[in-house]
């Protein structure tokens, strides 16, 4: 079986200069998923390998380097599923957490789906994971948007930086992540599409989706889910994708973009928005392909 990942840093416009860091980072992000897959890790695992390397990464919106809320707090949203057993974690609203993709690996391995707020707290410490302080997560860069962010013209899609990997690995398991910080300057309490099931993120037999954009759009449209069953009907990934983000163009305002790859080991993406920073390997290549 045939192994493959795509990783994404989110959709939007990206600043002047920043096109080759976010390339670089996912290259990386890539990279890392990659090595786990080819020492025969699942899918599950390099996917949440690969958004870690994301969430450490200053340069995105997830993690360190997350957007502040109106209030200056930060609040993260993650989500992690598994194709074959259709098991599904994810987290929304939480704080001083620095890996958000890994309490919702936590959270998928116990009876729950989801958890927000301070219940996710509380969950994360029965768990052992450690809370950070907020200094850990704010950088000077995303500090300085929210100083600047003051009318809700701000709110565009700019500021679209979730970030996001899907896998199959060589037992033929699919698996899909996304985390994000939102937003900027977003509503206290807010959550989009990145820990919704079959909005921000999907994965089944047929396929693995992670999204990014303007998420209440992909909430309205379950973008993710689309994917797979445009999949099921007999598309490649690269159709699929193209499909899922034509019905956004034509149903919603908002833009974003997505990645999949589907039982086969295609890869696809698409995006409406200005940019979204990708990188992927499949089997036969010897290094990620990057893109805007």
């Amino acid at each position: 079986m045939p192994i493959a990942i795509i990783v994404h840093g989110g959709a939007g416009d990206i600043e002047d200069g920043r096109t080759d860091i976010a390339q670089a980072g996912c290259r990386e992000a890539a990279l890392v998923g990659w090595r786990v897959l080819q020492a025969g890790g699942s899918a599950l695992d390099a996917v949440e390998a690969a958004v870690r390397s994301l969430e450490d990464n200053p340069n995105f919106n997830a993690g360190t380097g997350a957007c502040l809320t109106t209030d200056g707090n930060i609040q993260l949203d993650a989500g992690i599923m598994d194709g074959q057993a259709l098991s599904v974690g994810a987290v929304a609203d939480v704080e001083l957490i620095k890996n958000p993709i890994s309490l919702a690996r936590k959270v998928l391995e116990s009876p729950h789906v989801l958890l927000v707020g301070q219940g996710a707290q509380q969950f994360a410490q029965e768990q052992d994971i450690s809370m950070c302080r907020l200094e850990d997560l704010m950088t000077e860069r995303q500090y300085n948007k929210w100083k600047e962010a003051t009318s809700k013209a701000s709110e565009d899609e700019e500021k679209h930086g979730t970030v996001g990997a899907v896998a199959l690995d060589t037992f033929g398991k699919l698996a899909a992540a996304t985390s994000t910080g939102g937003i900027q300057n977003k509503y206290p309490g807010r959550v989009g599409d990145s820990p919704l099931i079959g909005c921000g993120f999907y994965a089944d037999e047929n396929a693995a989706i992670s999204c990014t954009g303007h998420g209440e759009d992909f909430i309205r449209l379950l973008i993710a889910k689309r994917v797979a069953d445009f999949v099921a009907r007999g598309d490649v990934a690269r159709d699929a994708a193209q499909a899922a983000i034509a019905v956004l163009s034509a149903r919603a305002n908002g833009t974003g973009g997505l990645i999949v790859v589907d039982r086969l080991g295609n890869v696809g993406f698409a995006w409406n928005s200005q940019y979204m920073s990708h990188a992927y390997m499949i089997e036969g290549m010897n290094e990620p392909i990057t893109g805007v």
